[in-house]
Order: C-alpha cells, then structure tokens, then sequence
C-alpha cells in the first residue's frame, strides 16, 4: 500500500473464513467483513444462525458459503481451506473464532472437559492456521486473526483449560507473526473484554459479579458486540499491513485495573 485513503479498510475482493462465523460474536465479525466487501466462508459445527447471516452478508452486497465440520477433527484443516478455496476462489483473511468454555472447580474438573477446550481453543486453531498459511505463503499476503480473551492475560480460576488455551493462543499468534511475516502474512489477535451477549447476560445481570465487573471497567460499562466489528476490519484491512504480533484487547481498559 503506497499511501493512505479510504481504501485503506476496503476489503474488496477478499475472502474471509470465519469459523463459528454465524453465530455470537463471530456473526458481527461476518457482518463487519461483508460491509468493507469480503466474502465470507462460514465454518461451524451446526446450521444455527446460517439464515441470518446470510441474509446480513448478502444484504452488504457479498457472497457468503458455508460448510457444517467439526474443526477439531484431526487432519480436516486442509480439507477445510481447501474446500473455501474451491468455493470461494480463495482464502485472504483467516479469523480463528470458534471456541468452548466449560467451568468448574479445579478439583472437579474432569479429563474430558480439559481435553475438549484444549483441542477446540487451540488445538484446532493451531492446524486451521497452518493449513491457511501454506496457501497464504504461496500468494505472498494474507491476515490470520486469532480470538483471545481477557483470560489470555488473567487467571480464571474456574475456567483453567480456557485461560491455558487463550494464554497459547496469545502465545501462537506471536510466534506465526514471526514466522510467517516473509511471507507477507499478518498474524493478529482480538482479546474481547466483557461483552453483552446472550451468553453473557447471567453474569451480567448476577446480584454480585455484575457490579463487581462494571466496577473494573474504567470506562463504567460492558462492551457491545458492534464495539468489536471496527477493530476486526482494521486488522483484516491494509491500513494493518504493519501491525503483526499484537493481541489488542477491546475491553473498555478493564486490563488497566
């Protein structure tokens, strides 16, 4: 990019796989993208919300395609670019966003649980980031997103495998961002602070925990998705073409406290 302009967040001509882009937060990432003009390549283990963000992605003027897989499959990864590639035309923008989180106390928490937030957090993150970047590295450009969380930085006490996950995906995202800047490919994160959503509505609204986070929130408020979709089209877009190896949270300065 020789100078900056309006075109500079365009994403015109793009394809962005999003996995569990249909659904929560990762929907607003495939409504964000659309409305700068990429494609987009939804990957989730069910149909929810597939009507809907068609609708959203199609109705910003975009194609979307989706594919129902469990990512955490071994050795689907390929599969899966390689499938997006053939549908799409491509593959220019990666956003890991799909992810598990099971809580309990630490002395209960059971084997299988701490096995199924491993290889969905990161696990599958780490093999759906290797797969794009072999086809990435062969057009000389592309951004991988990865999804962190506040538990990338904090302790979770009841939550261990998630913030193990999210502390290794802060870690991977580093780490490719090195490896792969020869390749011109940008590797990024998202650490969402504490967002409304439907998941988060009981915590939220909890007589104790509710007020205790807002306290901590500098700026006195939960976030909103949409608070999250502008930070996602810089990171996806060439106005981030010098930024790699950077997990920016979007947290209302909750890290400041």
């Amino acid at each position: 990019m020789s100078s900056f302009n309006q075109q500079s967040f365009q994403l015109n001509g793009k394809v962005a796989l999003i996995t569990g882009g249909a659904s929560g937060l990762g929907q607003n990432y495939s409504k964000a993208l659309s409305l700068y003009g990429a494609d987009i390549f939804v990957v989730s283990n069910s149909q929810r919300g597939w009507e809907e963000t068609r609708q959203a992605v199609e109705g910003n003027g975009q194609k979307i395609g989706f594919l129902q897989h469990d990512i955490t499959e071994p050795g689907c990864a390929d599969e899966i670019i390689a499938q997006c590639v053939k549908e799409m035309g491509g593959l220019d923008i990666l956003v890991n966003n799909a992810g598990i989180q099971i809580r309990n106390d630490v002395l209960a928490f059971k084997d299988e649980d701490w096995d199924k937030v491993i290889n969905l957090n990161l696990n599958a993150l780490y093999h759906m980031s290797q797969a794009a970047a072999k086809y990435m590295a062969k057009q000389k450009h592309g951004k991988i997103i990865n999804i962190g969380s506040m538990q990338s930085y904090r302790a979770g006490k009841f939550i261990f495998p998630y913030t193990a996950a999210k502390h290794g995906v802060l870690g991977l995202t580093k780490a490719y961002a090195d490896a792969l800047s020869k390749y011109n490919i940008q590797v990024n994160g998202l650490a969402p602070g504490y967002i409304l959503t439907d998941m988060t509505k009981a915590l939220a609204e909890d007589p104790v925990r509710g007020p205790e986070i807002k306290e901590h929130i500098p700026s006195g408020e939960w976030g909103r998705p949409e608070q999250l979709m502008g930070p996602m089209v810089f990171l996806a877009s060439p106005a981030s073409d010098y930024v790699t190896g950077v997990m920016l949270p979007v947290d209302g300065g909750y890290l400041l406290r």
